[in-house]
């Protein structure tokens, strides 16, 4: 099934697509610009109604990977169908005009890696409290936590220095 759909990328889309079978999944990178008409493609001629998933992925100076995951209920494949945009602008359409389940994803994608949708009807905050700011999921934000103070409590039984047992101390079986 996977080597029919990645035919169909093919003649759809020509060498403007790349496309490669991992784990039984098909994977398809395609341009940014293609974002949009790559995802109606997979909904209208690929069977792929079925909205799973979009998130993106920090791959540092290479910029944003955004993945979708579509699913066709009739025919029983997946797709991942994926695209790069560069760090210094993260910028790319919304899927919200071929999917509705994407407002969500992407509204989560846009707080957590700050990629705007153009397009999307509200990227309005999620999951963080008003005020926050930053984009927690990329690579470069610092946990506060973690720089304002040390791990609480010991990390092994005994090591506070509190009178707690520490763990009885065992050779590897066989040795003497």
């Amino acid at each position: 099934m996977t080597i029919e759909l990645s035919v169909a990328w093919s003649r759809r889309f020509g060498d403007e697509v790349h496309s490669e079978e991992t784990f039984g999944l098909l994977t398809v990178d395609v341009p940014p610009a293609l974002w949009a008409e790559s995802l109606t493609f997979a909904r209208d001629d690929l069977g792929c109604a079925y909205f799973d998933w979009l998130t993106a992925v920090d791959e540092l100076e290479d910029g944003f990977a955004i993945v979708a995951h579509v699913y066709s209920l009739e025919e029983g494949h997946h797709l991942l169908v994926r695209t790069r945009v560069p760090r210094e602008d993260p910028r790319l359409a919304t899927a919200t005009e071929v999917y509705r389940g994407a407002n969500w994803h992407e509204r989560e994608t846009y707080e957590m890696f700050g990629v705007v949708f153009d397009g999307h009807p509200g990227l309005t905050p999620l999951l963080l409290p008003d005020g926050f700011e930053g984009h927690p999921l990329r690579k470069e934000f610092v946990l506060a936590a973690r720089v304002a103070k040390p791990w609480p409590g010991a990390k092994e039984p005994g090591e506070s220095g509190h009178g707690a047992p520490s763990r009885r101390r065992m050779m590897p079986p066989g040795v003497q």
